[in-house]
């Protein structure tokens, strides 16, 4: 079942705070052979502002659904990455568990600022369940999953499907929901302007996420230290609330880039605010940032053990 390892992210170059080489404008990853899946639909167009808002989808060898549905949220410092990025293959083991997997593409900081990226999501969301019979997909077992600023995202998506400000009527679709029924958050960042106090805290890093052209200020489309209630709204932590679907959080405790303290913290309100019974949190001994340890067999039957849990 492993898929190839993921990546370990290399420190990012000196003053950026981009974790190395990936996705676009020159940063490749290794993109997933997906040339073995039979059953696949690619570069599906869910909206028409940008070439940006394209998602892939993929279905079991067998079976003739409807089935659950794995939404895969690449991650890239919100800046970079791809769908079809290397770390879609630790999700596209959900294949053989019989889900469908939509792996899906939305504007990056480059193009668009926040919350440019998250209503994409939502509209993919939302085109999916308006097309759902055309493979079919089971309208009502969605699940958001993503690593770092996927995590970020599965984590918003899961939160705030009654944030009208987080609706693009231009996207289409408003007349589905972009609900889901469960989320997985590996390693993504949760408050922003906690980020740098925790790295120096754990002597990782650098430390350097408040800078002008850190991911997160160019996301915000200013650095974040002048903007702090435009940070609270694009923060995770802001959205817990009684009766949130349920989410997995996975984070490595030695994660320079996204320190792990996001997770604790992020699980801890979860529990206060939500209930005990509406998180799962686990910490990666040893693990860094997009560490090859989440792609084990152990750890992606862990997760599928999760969304099994929800969503069958």
């Amino acid at each position: 079942m492993r898929p190839p390892g993921r990546p370990p992210f290399p420190p990012p170059p000196p003053g950026t705070g981009f974790p190395g080489p990936l996705g676009h404008a020159g940063l490749q990853i290794p993109e997933a052979d997906v040339s073995h899946i039979r059953r696949k639909w690619l570069d599906l167009p869910y909206a028409d502002r940008s070439p940006a808002q394209r998602l892939d989808v993929y279905l079991p060898d067998r079976g003739n659904g409807p089935f659950p549905v794995v939404l895969h949220l690449h991650g890239g410092a919100f800046a970079i990455g791809d769908k079809r990025d290397l770390h879609l293959l630790a999700y596209l083991c959900g294949l053989k568990r019989g889900y469908a997997v939509a792996s899906i593409n939305y504007r990056l900081s480059g193009e668009a600022v926040f919350p440019a990226g998250l209503q994409d999501i939502k509209a993919a969301i939302r085109w999916l369940r308006a097309n759902a019979g055309r493979w079919p997909l089971d309208p009502k077992r969605f699940a958001a999953c993503g690593g770092s600023a996927g995590g970020n995202y599965a984590a918003m998506v899961a939160l705030t499907a009654s944030v009208k400000d987080f609706d693009d009527p231009d996207l289409g679709n408003l007349d589905q929901p972009c609900d889901v029924q469960a989320a997985v958050d590996w390693f993504g960042p949760t408050d922003f302007l906690a980020m740098d106090e925790q790295l120096a805290e754990s002597g990782l890093g650098p430390a350097d996420h408040s800078q002008a052209d850190s991911p997160e200020s160019r996301y915000l489309g200013a650095r974040i230290t002048d903007i702090p209630e435009r940070v609270r709204l694009a923060n995770p932590m802001t959205y817990i609330h009684v009766g949130m679907p349920p989410i997995l959080i996975q984070h490595g405790r030695v994660d320079h880039l996204v320190p792990f303290q996001q997770s604790v913290l992020f699980a801890e309100a979860i529990r206060r605010i939500a209930g005990p019974e509406r998180v799962e949190f686990e910490i990666l001994e040893n693990a860094d940032h997009a560490d090859p340890l989440f792609d084990t067999d152990e750890n992606i039957n862990r997760m599928l053990a999760f969304l099994d849990k929800h969503l069958r």
